[in-house]
């Protein structure tokens, strides 16, 4: 067996050298491995084009959710099996998915666990295998991106940046049966059930239905959110609806901040939100 480690060097706040990690683990085995680190300018193409030329069985995304996104784009629709070695600052995917932090655990799951299939979400131009969204939640992305401190640290100061910051915004949604006009503090597409945080904003979600949820948050609610974070209880729909589609348009009146999978993506008026079913195969 041969595996291509994809691998993110700026991901996370860790000091662990991750080529090391992983060609000790695999030392004494027959298992052939592939490390490709990404380079300052890599593109799709270029990550496309290695993944090609190493022909290998598996290829594992080593970094955090952005990083297994950019290995997602690359084998959409296709049968290579995407582990993941969680790497980066919050790790929501593999979290979502049961996949352990400590590296060693973690690449016993892509040595010997099954390909699972699940879909992904197409937003606008970008896919989503994980959580997006308009508002708040994106501002606060982008805030955390400026910041030196990273990890928990670093996501508690931009998030009370954002709460002295961030106003609220006027959003329309088209959904399949139903249009929706209301004030928001953010508006999530949600494939999956939580951020890394640990705060489960969707907790009806299912990676491998046909369907993704829309979670409309109209306003800030420091006790909704201590509710969703401690709590199974449902929530309060005049503080938070959520809505199950294959499809959604959101339209903001104003430009308004978006960011997909952790990643800061800038401002829009407008996203176009589409299932795509058993869109790639992840090692669980």
């Amino acid at each position: 067996m041969k595996l291509l480690f994809i691998i993110n060097p700026g991901s996370g706040s860790h000091d662990l050298d991750l080529k090391k990690e992983i060609t000790t683990y695999f030392e004494d085995k027959k298992t052939e491995i592939d490390l490709f680190e990404l380079p300052d300018d890599c593109s799709i193409p270029k990550i496309k084009e290695r993944i090609i030329s190493s022909a290998s069985d598996k290829v594992i995304a080593v970094g955090g959710d952005g990083t297994l996104k950019l290995v997602a784009e690359c084998l959409l629709n296709s049968d290579t099996p995407i582990g993941i070695i969680p790497a980066g600052s919050a790790n929501g995917m593999a979290k979502e998915l049961g996949i352990p932090t400590d590296i060693a655990e973690a690449l016993k799951v892509v040595e010997n666990g099954s390909p699972k299939k699940i879909h992904v979400v197409k937003l606008n131009d970008e896919i989503c295998i994980h959580l997006s969204d308009l508002g708040f939640n994106a501002y606060l992305v982008k805030k955390f991106d400026s910041l030196s401190e990273r990890g928990m640290w670093g996501y508690a100061k931009a998030t009370w940046h954002a709460l002295w910051n961030h106003k609220r915004m006027q959003v329309e949604l088209k959904l399949e049966n139903e249009t929706v006009n209301s004030a928001a503090a953010m508006v999530a597409i949600a494939n999956a059930t939580m951020y890394g945080t640990g705060l489960k904003i969707n907790p009806d979600g299912k990676l491998d239905d046909n369907l993704f949820e829309v979670i409309l948050v109209k306003d800030y609610s420091y006790l909704e959110i201590l509710k969703i974070w401690m709590t199974n209880l449902p929530f309060n729909p005049e503080k938070i609806e959520v809505f199950q589609t294959a499809e959604v348009k959101i339209i903001s009146k104003h430009q308004v901040h978006f960011q997909v999978d952790g990643e800061y993506v800038g401002k829009v008026n407008e996203v176009k939100a589409k299932i795509i079913p058993n869109a790639i195969s992840i090692i669980v």
